[in-house]
């Protein structure tokens, strides 16, 4: 029997086995079996924890998002200041532990299979519903709503396109590189935005 206490360690455990497994597998083949064996332990104990495989992907998914809220709630507990707290997101978005292959591998295989799950493209709305609502809390602060929101989807589309180049191809040589390219992004559209404004200003006058 497990000992008292032991549940959210052994979860954890099961969690990044379940990483490993997708990653050396495949989502698909990431059976309980082999997710058991990855973490040392017997296939009955995984049941004792997750009532199925689905479960435990469910929960390896939603940890993988939690770990990435987290970074970008360290990074915007840093400034207030919007523009910077717009970086602080792109910068979570692309941290280091975003480009680690068995992350690549788990994001891949929750894309890969959200439309044939319910439960994992609940997860996948999640993190775009969260990632707007971060970008658009600072982006209308600085610019009108209906800019805010064509540069919020417009920031989200150069980090899921940069991501899943980087996580079909291999890691960048510089991870700095995908941060920079999308925060010249945000500062040449916040420019293009600005100049419009006077633009318009002046016809006015």
């Amino acid at each position: 029997m497990p000992k008292l206490g032991m549940a959210p360690i052994r979860r954890k455990q099961l969690v990044e086995a379940a990483i490993a497994a997708i990653h050396e597998h495949g989502f698909a083949n990431a059976t309980v079996a082999r997710i058991a064996a990855q973490a040392g332990i017997s296939a009955g104990m995984v049941h004792h924890y997750f009532k199925d495989k689905d479960e435990l992907l469910f929960a390896t998914m939603r940890h993988l998002l939690a770990e990435l809220r987290a970074d970008a709630v360290a990074r915007l507990s840093r400034t207030t200041e919007p523009t910077a707290r717009i970086r602080a997101i792109i910068d979570a978005c692309f941290g280091d532990a975003q480009f680690d292959e068995q992350v690549f591998s788990a994001w891949l295989a929750l894309y890969g299979n959200a439309r044939q799950s319910p439960r994992l493209m609940n997860i996948l709305s999640l993190y775009h519903r969260r990632l707007r609502s971060s970008l658009l809390h600072d982006l209308r602060r600085i610019v009108n709503e209906a800019d805010a929101l064509r540069l919020a989807e417009g920031i989200a589309a150069m980090i899921d396109g940069l991501w899943l180049r980087y996580a079909l191809t291999g890691k960048p040589a510089n991870p700095e590189a995908p941060r920079a390219l999308t925060r010249d992004y945000l500062a040449a559209a916040l420019a293009r935005t600005s100049n419009m404004d006077r633009a318009g200003l002046k016809m006015l006058a």
